[in-house]
């Protein structure tokens, strides 16, 4: 067994590259497994176990047919993760991501389809829904969305699901809810605030912090995208809820109490553009087909990954320099 797993060593696609080299997936014990990224300000070579024998590691742009027509032959499956995923970074920037959402999604599905890949997962997220007041969206929700961002990734999931229908790609789409946990970027909300409240800083929060986001740990996130990849229909969406709705003010409040900071810490910050007021996923259908539920309580993933961020100043120091530099305000 061989996969291809672009932008591998960002957050989330490293910690499934992480979970498949120690045998967390029963049947892909020995897969082998290539790591395709462009290593920008959020992929991290430190993120990936460099010396593990079943892994090989590619710095390559997914834009590049070229590149992709050379290393996909062979490979029995392709889980596509790179992206361009900072709300703030879409707006002031947008070019960047159509370019690597839709463009480099759209030739990695040729490459995919020329180089005969039996099996290709796209992951995405549940922002292509735009806002939802109250209920939750459905795989057959309306596209409705609000940033640069999430529009590149409604039209990069319409591209994958064009490579189903027109050519019989056998390629699936999983849009996610916000994931949190180790080796994330420190551009995102919970890095973002631990590491500031660590440091001593004060934390950013947009608007009234009544924004309301659905919260799943990045290892249940990968354990459901395995599912979808071995179980899950061609030519499918399935969401993944995490079943963890918090505003944003409850969140900074539980960081304030892990970190040991009082309320004096939060510095309110002008909304920003566009700032989706709710987001909220039915996951029946990956439950009922698949069998998926969430296994990390969010309290208990919170607190571990706080700690992991308190143990590894190095990690966040040096990743993330770039980042907290440029853009100071939080992601989702």
């Amino acid at each position: 067994m061989r996969i291809l797993v672009t932008g591998g060593a960002g957050f989330i696609g490293s910690c499934y590259v992480r979970a498949v080299l120690d045998g967390a997936y029963p049947g892909y014990e020995d897969a082998q497994v290539t790591v395709l990224d462009r290593l920008t300000y959020a992929g991290n070579r430190a993120n990936l176990p460099a010396e593990h024998p079943r892994l090989t590691f590619v710095r390559g742009d997914v834009c590049d047919a070229a590149t992709l027509l050379e290393l996909l032959p062979g490979h029995d499956a392709v889980v596509h993760f790179a992206a361009e995923s900072h709300v703030d970074r879409s707006l002031s920037a947008p070019a960047e991501f159509v370019r690597t959402n839709v463009a480099g999604t759209q030739t990695l599905m040729e490459a995919c389809l020329s180089t005969g890949v039996p099996r290709v997962l796209h992951v995405s997220t549940d922002e292509v829904y735009g806002s939802i007041e109250e209920g939750s969206w459905t795989e057959e929700w309306p596209l409705d969305p609000s940033s640069p961002y999430a529009a590149t990734k409604a039209g990069s999931d319409l591209i994958a699901g064009s490579y189903w229908h027109t050519h019989g790609l056998d390629v699936s789409v999983s849009r996610c809810s916000n994931n949190y946990g180790p080796h994330q970027h420190v551009e995102k909300l919970i890095p973002l605030f631990t590491t500031r409240l660590f440091a001593g800083r004060s934390v950013p929060l947009y608007g009234d912090g009544a924004n309301v986001r659905e919260w799943i740990h990045v290892a249940d996130h990968c354990r459901a995208l395995q599912l979808i990849l071995t179980k899950g229909r061609g030519g499918e969406i399935y969401n993944i809820g995490g079943g963890t709705p918090l505003s944003n003010l409850q969140v900074t409040e539980r960081l304030l109490e892990l970190c040991g900071a009082g309320a004096d810490r939060v510095r309110p910050t002008p909304d920003r553009k566009g700032h989706d007021r709710r987001y909220s996923l039915d996951g029946t259908k990956l439950r009922e087909e698949l069998g998926f539920e969430p296994s990390v309580p969010f309290e208990q993933g919170l607190a571990e990954t706080v700690a992991w961020y308190r143990d590894h100043p190095d990690w966040w120091s040096t990743a993330g320099r770039s980042g907290q530099r440029r853009f100071e305000q939080h992601g989702r």
